[in-house]
Order: structure tokens, then sequence, then C-alpha cells
């Protein structure tokens, strides 16, 4: 940390830090407006952020937790091997292997080198969820692999483009081992457009206030973050709190589950989350490299703290990590890590259920843990491949004065359902029922949020069908007094008649008539159920949320009250 400079006008700083954080929304519009994928242009899953010339964050949008922290680790692998002084303008890099500093095959990083007056000031950055990478199953999320090389094409750090020049030959690589090329290509092509907006309006930015102000600026921004999270971290009482949950399995083993534990300390303005006692890597793809951990301390960090603070790197430099190698959290190449956002999300509710006793105001009680990706593939009549899926939330937990927000995504996931009309324009499907789930929510003083009921027929042809659930197994807990959640469901109701119960992970084909219905789970529930008010029960109950029965046993109404 350096001394925050007293030359600055505040005035002028505080206009230029929300001028990046009008350009980094600025970016993620145009990369969502512009992408080709549905799971971009109407699931929102991709994200835009600014970096200074060392790679650390200087401001993003409003986007994807995951995304925005991995992108640290991608863009420090890039300088590494691109050095700044080697960069020209028009360059853009490009690059998503996992071991190189990436997060899982399908999250594709271009990074854009900023010039004004010939000399670089900034980086502007993209990451986008690509609908398909290759690899053995559509959608580059199979939960049977064992090793990396089967998820798909790995790109170390290369560059996607040479002073304007698209290089070809890549291009032509990554066309070739994809499934719906074009798409990939457009939704790579709208990241290359937003990164052009960044770099337009910083130039301007440093046009405006000169080059040696703009740079200077930066680092006082990054360095007033500094300062005031560890202030607010000292609000924290110094102290190592532990936390302990698991993940259903990790797809090859289906009857073992995975162990996450976490030591928190926070200690004197800083925050430091150590991972020993974690299970093991896994032989399915569920490990996750150490970026995912940084993204879910990050968010974590941020959520605990003032929300008024500038979020850049300044925020991020209290954090320490301690990531055993060789564990579900540090992983050994070839290891496989497409499903690492499940894994994320666990480690994400680690963190913060280790905080739920020492900051009740602040901590609310576990949200559903889980984000439900199902992909489906294939061939329409004419030979057209699709690919198509969605991330489909669950409950959020209870707070210690609000209930839970039924069917959302909480923590370090910020994607939104899929409608159903873009899932059925896009594929031989139908969407036959979205609903609310009733009784998801733990009971409590405060009730946790509701998960939601979705269900999918196949109409024509033979479908490649991808499910990677969580919470099939273990609930989300509740906090002080509240109570667990209701587990995750889904089932497979073939033509024929049979019926499957997915267990939490599954690659399987379905055939015209077949149709899946999925359960989220909800969130756990804050505070005794016997504190809830009569009338706040007897609302539920009117609005479906809960059922009479839920009423009786969970909440101790008589039976008279529910007539």
């Amino acid at each position: 940390m350096t001394l925050i400079s007293n030359s600055l006008d505040p005035i002028t700083v505080e206009v230029v830090r929300n001028k990046l954080e009008g350009i980094a929304n600025e970016m993620q519009q145009t990369l969502l407006r512009s992408s080709f994928s549905p799971i971009v242009k109407e699931g929102l899953d991709a994200s835009a952020s600014l970096f200074t010339l060392r790679g650390e964050t200087l401001a993003q949008a409003i986007a994807i937790p995951i995304h925005l922290a991995t992108l640290i680790p991608a863009i420090a692998r890039i300088l590494s091997v691109y050095p700044l002084s080697t960069m020209s303008e028009g360059d853009v890099y490009i690059m998503n292997d996992p071991y190189l500093g990436g997060t899982h095959l399908p999250d594709i990083a271009l990074v854009q080198p900023i010039f004004a007056g010939g000399r670089p000031v900034a980086i502007s950055a993209t990451m986008t969820h690509h609908q398909d990478m290759g690899g053995m199953s559509p959608g580059s999320i199979p939960t049977t692999a064992t090793e990396i090389f089967q998820e798909g094409l790995r790109i170390p750090p290369l560059k996607f483009r040479d002073k304007g020049v698209y290089n070809e030959t890549l291009v032509a690589m990554i066309r070739q081992n994809v499934r719906i090329p074009d798409t990939v290509m457009g939704d790579l092509n709208a990241q290359l457009a937003a990164c052009n907006v960044g770099a337009r309006r910083i130039t301007e930015l440093s046009e405006s206030f000169g080059h040696d102000q703009t740079l200077a600026i930066f680092e006082d921004l990054l360095d007033r973050s500094e300062v005031l999270t560890r202030a607010a971290l000292k609000t924290v009482p110094d102290g190592t709190y532990r936390y302990v949950d698991f993940s259903d399995n990790d797809g090859i083993e289906l009857d073992k589950n995975i162990r996450f534990e976490v030591a928190v300390t926070v200690k004197d303005g800083t925050f430091h989350c150590d991972f020993t006692g974690s299970s093991p890597q896994v032989k399915g793809p569920f490990n996750c490299v150490p970026s995912g951990s940084l993204a879910a301390a990050c968010y974590a960090v941020r959520a605990i703290t003032d929300p008024n603070i500038p979020t850049n790197a300044g925020c991020f430099r209290p954090i320490t990590l301690e990531l055993p190698k060789g564990s579900i959290v540090n992983p050994v190449e070839p290891a496989p890590v497409n499903s690492r956002t499940a894994t994320i999300k666990r480690i994400t509710g680690c963190i913060l259920g280790a905080l739920k006793d020492v900051l009740p105001d602040r901590v609310p009680a576990d949200n559903c843990g889980e984000l439900l990706a199902v992909m489906f593939g294939g061939r329409y009549s004419d030979g057209r491949a699709f690919v198509t899926g969605e991330l489909i939330a669950g409950g959020s937990g209870a707070g210690k004065s609000s209930d839970g927000v039924d069917v959302i995504e909480t923590d370090v996931t910020n994607c939104m359902n899929l409608p159903a009309e873009a899932m059925e324009m896009e594929t031989p499907i139908r969407v036959n029922r979205l609903a609310l789930r009733q009784d998801s929510g733990g009971a409590g003083r405060q009730r946790g949020g509701l998960g939601v009921v979705k269900e999918y027929e196949i109409l024509d042809g033979d479908v490649s069908f991808t499910h990677r659930g969580e919470r099939h197994f273990f609930a989300p807990q509740g906090a002080h007094g509240g109570a667990e959640a209701a587990f995750a469901h889904s089932v497979i109701l073939r033509g024929d008649g049979a019926q499957e119960v997915i267990p939490s992970k599954q690659m399987t084909t379905l055939h015209k008539g077949d149709r899946v219905v999925v359960e989220t789970a909800g969130g756990g529930g804050n505070g005794p159920a016997s504190e809830r008010p009569r009338s706040a029960v007897l609302a539920d109950i009117d609005d479906g949320k809960i059922s009479r029965e839920k009423a009786l046993t969970s909440y101790r109404l008589d039976v008279a009250e529910t007539a």
C-alpha cells in the first residue's frame, strides 16, 4: 500500500471513480446486447471489468463475481507471457486454461491494452461463458469427465488480434473444435466490442485529465478502497471462525460426498481463509483451481464490509488464502474442473457461514447453495446442431429481519433464469411448467426463500442431456434457530411411463415425449419458527408459499387458524 496522495482534488477523484464504474457498466451492456447465445443475452452469463497496467482491478460492471475475480489471475498470466512493453495498440489477448489462471474452459477471457497518445493507460477485459467449447458433451460441462482434456478446447495466453488484425489460425482452430462455431465467434466478437468500448472511453478520460494525473487517480482510488476495507474489517471481532459443509458427490462416485472446511481468521484488518481439512481432489469435474477460491473470498469481503466502498483491487489486498495442494480447492493438473461453479458456491457459503454467529446482522442463513445447470444438445431435422442450457436458481437464506428471496441467484453467481420462450426458440423443447416450489424455504421467524419447479418436454429427436445439481443430499442450514431448507430434487419422466430420479448429477439421452422435472432447494430460515407472526404464516398460506400441513407442523398453528 502506498500513501494516499494529498495533491489530488477529492471531487475530481470521485468524478473519475463514478466515470470508471459507468464505463465498466457500458462495456457490460454492449457485451450482453451484442452476444448471440441465450445463456448470455438472456441469462447474462458474462462480465466486463477495467484493470490498471499492473493488472489490478480498477472498476467492475454489475455482473458475475466469479468472472470479475477470476479475471485477476488471468490477466496476471497474460502480462507474464506478454509484458506490457511488447503490447501495441489494437492488440487483444485470449485465454481460458484453468491451470494458467482461468476458471473453466467455457469461460473465455478477452483482454485489451488501452493506449492514449501512444502510451498505455489501462486494460479492458471481458469474460463470457460460451455455450460450447467442445469436449465430450454438448455445453462442455460433462459431469463424468475424469481429466481436463475431455472438457473442451484449452487456450493458453495467445493473441486474438495483432494490431487490429485477427489471428485467423486461432479463429480456425476454435471454429473447428466447437459444435456451434457461429455462436461462439459471435459471442467472442461481442466481447471484443465491449473491450473496444472500454478502450475508447478510457482514452477520452486520459485525454481530459492527462496521462500522469489519470494514472495517479487510479492509484489513489485503489489505496482509498484498501484503507476503507481494512477499517471495515477491524469492526469484525478478531478471531478464527470455522464452518463445514458438504457437496453431494463428484459426478463419478455418486455415493461419496465432498467435504469443505474453512477457518476464517479476521485480525487487525486482514482476512485469511484456510481450507485445511477439505477433501482431497476428486475424480470428477468438481475440483476448483485457486482462482475460484479467490473469487469466493473477494465476494465475502465485499459482502461483510461497507457497500459504499468503491470495488477495486484495494478491497482485495487484505485477503490471503491457504489452499492445500492436491485438495478440492487446489487440484493437480490434469484434474477435471468444468463444474467448479458448484464448488465455488460451496466455498463461498462456508466462508460466510463461518461468520454467521459473529456477524448476525450482515450474514443471513445459508442460501440454496446451488446453481443448477441443465444442458441440452442435438440436431434439428435439417442436420443443424443446437446446444443450449440454463442456470437455475433457488432461494436465498433469510436475514435477521427479512425473509429470504424466492428464486434468485445468490453470492458469487448473478445470472438470470432463462425465459421459456428463449429455450423454445432455440431447441425442440417445450417448457411445460415454471412455478415457485411450495414449502422449500426453511421455517423460521424469517422464512427462507423458495426454490423453483421447472418442467421440460422433448418434442422431437434424441437430445443429449446434462444435469449438474447440488443440495440433493445436504440441505441448506438455517441460522439462530431457523430450520434447514428443502433438498433439491429432479426426475426424468420417460415417455413409456418409467421414472428415473437424478442423483444430483447425470448425463443421459432424452427422447421424444420424455420430460424432466427439476426442483431447486430453498434458503434456510432465520430465528425460531415459533416467533414468526401468525399473520405472516397465514399470508404465506394464502400466497401458496407454504402448505397448511407445513403451517401445522413447522409453525405450530392449530387447525382452526388454517381453516
